[in-house]
Order: structure tokens, then C-alpha cells, then sequence
């Protein structure tokens, strides 16, 4: 999409970048992505592993997919949406190929592992790290025979917010974030039963508030407490399930720079003031965590 650094695109696509491909360049940046993470594992194992005792894993993020109909189209479509966010990278991961579904779709524009990389990026990892935020409703897109082709489009599947005009969740300050927690449970039992039953830490799970309140009304901030009252439940549910969650890290203990939204959203636990000398306050959240750790 060319919306982040080097804001590379193709021609027909909105944001004025100065060169690319968006229907080749996505699938050939992961394929390397790959690759380079893989070796830099295999290095860690056989140089450093056996005296550091650590573990080495790879963090992802995924956005849960929920059918906006019960139709047969639909759910394939969620499925498809899953592959091309998800399974782009945890197939390889597990299993050494790109999903059946990417594969079909994409065609020769899908870089292909030698025999000899699909061992190197099969099992490159001793634990998983999950970024969970939100999920969309998806709808299949039939296929046309169009010249603008891109990994957006590329699935037949349209994610969306609503459903008959309603929300899939509660809103948050994040103008497209919703809250789904039942979608945090789903995605781990997923991960669990696709990708042979990873270790996982929780690397990001938050909600986001505008930057347009007062420092009053930021600091009870009660919509973050419910955020991860029913997130952390859900994820309790999950664990229950047998999924191997071995840690949760709340997004995030401080108000932060947020990627291109830049100091506009906040996501902390801790509110940052940043017109007077970055100083800080707990807000209701940070209280609420520190009485549930408690308990």
C-alpha cells in the first residue's frame, strides 16, 4: 500500500508513491523476511544457544476474522483472510509453504521456498509472540479479471467493521478498533490447533484513547479497564483450553509514539504528559492491574 517507509506502490493505488509493485513486492519482502529470520535462528542456535540458554522466537500480529454472514462464501473468505494476515508466515514457520489458499491465488507472483529453505524455515522458532487488538467482519469479493491486482485484494475477502449498521464491538479511541475479546480466545485455540501448539507470549495486547482529553478525564480511563478485564478473561478461557500462553504484556505501561499516529494516540497504562516535562500519572488501569496482580 505504500503507506509506511520506503512508500513504495503501484501507479493505480491512492498514495502517490514514487515506484513499485503491490502485486509482487509485499510477497517477495515476507519471503525474505523469512529467510533472514530463519538464519539469524539457525546462528543463535548453533553459536550461542547451548551456553546463553535462552529461547529465540518471532512476534506476529493478526486481527481475528468473524464471517459477516453464515454463508459458505463468507466463511471461506474469513478463512482466506486469516492465510493472507496470518498463515502468510506461521504456514512457513510450521510447516515450510505458504498456505494452499496463497498459493492458489497468488500464483507465480508467490516466491517459492528451495527444498533446502523450506528446512531452514520449518520449526525456526521456540516460541511464538502474539500481537491481539481486534477483529473484522469479512465478506467474500468474487473474483474479476482486473489490471489492479495487489496483496489487498488479492484474498476476494473485505474486511468491515459492521454488520446491518452495527459495530462488531465497543469503540475505543482508535477511529477503526472495536473491542472483540471472544476473538482472543478464538485466535490462540486457532493457533493451537493449525500450528502444532506453539509456546506463546502475548507481546502486545491494548486500546488506544484519542489525544483530545484532559488529563482528568485520561487518567479514568474505565473503558481500558474493561478492555482488559474481558480480554484477560478470555485469554484465561484460552489457557483453560490447553493453549500454552506463557506471559501477557499489556500495550502498553506508557503513553507512547504510536507508528504513524505519532503522539495522537495513547495507549499507556501510565498517562504521559508531554507539555511538561514528560511527567506521569497511573490511571485507573494501572490501579486496576496492580489490585489484580495482587489477588
Amino acid at each position: 500500500m505504500g503507506i509506511f517507509a520506503p512508500g513504495r506502490c503501484s501507479p493505480w493505488l491512492p498514495n502517490r508513491c514514487l515506484g513499485g509493485n503491490s502485486a509482487t513486492e509485499p510477497y517477495i519482502v515476507t519471503h525474505n523476511l523469512l529467510l533472514s529470520h530463519a538464519v539469524a535462528v539457525k546462528l543463535y542456535k548453533e553459536k550461542y544457544q547451548a551456553f546463553q540458554k535462552g529461547q529465540i522466537g518471532i512476534t506476529l500480529v493478526c486481527f481475528w476474522m468473524v464471517p459477516l454472514s453464515n454463508t459458505a462464501a463468507d466463511k471461506a473468505a474469513a478463512q482466506r483472510a486469516i492465510d493472507f494476515m496470518y498463515g502468510w508466515f506461521m504456514h512457513p514457520l510450521t510447516y515450510g509453504h505458504y498456505p494452499e489458499s496463497m498459493i492458489k491465488l497468488v500464483g507465480k507472483r508467490l516466491p517459492k521456498f528451495t527444498p533446502e529453505q523450506a528446512t531452514l524455515v520449518k520449526g525456526s522458532f521456540d516460541f511464538l509472540g502474539l500481537n491481539y487488538y481486534i477483529a473484522n467482519y469479512v465478506y467474500n469479493v468474487p473474483s474479476r479479471n482486473s489490471a489492479n491486482i495487489s496483496y489487498t485484494n488479492d484474498p476476494h475477502a473485505h474486511q468491515t467493521i459492521k454488520r446491518n449498521g452495527k459495530p462488531i464491538g465497543r469503540p475505543t479511541g482508535v477511529p477503526t478498533f472495536f473491542m472483540y475479546p471472544k476473538g482472543f480466545k478464538e485466535l490462540l485455540v486457532y493457533t493451537k490447533e493449525n500450528y502444532n501448539d506453539p509456546i506463546i507470549y502475548i507481546t502486545e495486547n491494548g486500546m488506544g484513547d484519542g489525544n483530545n482529553m484532559t488529563l482528568e478525564e485520561a487518567i479514568k480511563d474505565t473503558q481500558r479497564v474493561y478492555f482488559y478485564r474481558c480480554h484477560l478473561l478470555s485469554l484465561k478461557d484460552a489457557i483453560e483450553a490447553g493453549v500454552k500462553v506463557k506471559g501477557h504484556f499489556s500495550w502498553s505501561f506508557l503513553d507512547n509514539f504510536e507508528w504513524s499516529s505519532g503522539y495522537t494516540q495513547k495507549f499507556g497504562i501510565t498517562y504521559v504528559d508531554y507539555k511538561n516535562g514528560l511527567k506521569r500519572y497511573p490511571k485507573r488501569s494501572a490501579f486496576w492491574f496492580k489490585k489484580f496482580l495482587h489477588k
